[in-house]
């Protein structure tokens, strides 16, 4: 079967919400790669996607921790992760982020390119993130 693809269009922060429970819809695996440029609103739409989960902590990139652990309202972890400052694949090594990838709890994956090799492809939903530079408008796309 050929794989569909979704867009969802994000046309102002109001639709935030609205946009992130469109998108946990389709949302089938654990692992979700959030591929954008910077200041695409990777780090909104997961802050968005934790709301609708019942996250209670501020979501914050984890820019300099590398991944932030959040718990959704039943409990289950959510694991954040930015790699845009790792200098090398073994840095994920070092941190257990093949554990992390593997364990069936949600990963969202901000500067996923840094890691590729270590995500696994079955369980990984890649996402693209882009902003018009004209009008503002954000749109999410995805293979289904």
């Amino acid at each position: 079967m050929k794989p569909e693809k979704v867009i969802i269009t994000i046309p102002d922060m109001d639709s935030l919400e609205s946009a992130a429970a469109e998108f946990l819809k389709h949302l089938d695996r654990p692992v979700v790669a959030f591929h954008g440029a910077m200041g695409a609103g990777k780090t909104t739409f997961i802050s968005a996607l934790c709301r609708l989960w019942g996250v209670r902590e501020a979501v914050a990139s984890p820019s300099f921790a590398i991944v932030n652990e959040y718990r959704k309202a039943d409990g289950e972890p959510v694991y954040h992760f930015d790699f845009y400052r790792l200098d090398n694949l073994q840095e994920a090594l070092d941190l257990g982020a093949e554990d992390y990838f593997w364990s069936g709890h949600p990963c969202l994956v901000e500067w996923p390119d840094l890691v590729d090799s270590l995500l696994p492809p079955e369980k990984t939903l890649d996402v693209y993130l882009q902003e018009d530079p004209l009008t503002g408008v954000r749109s999410l796309s995805f293979l289904k």
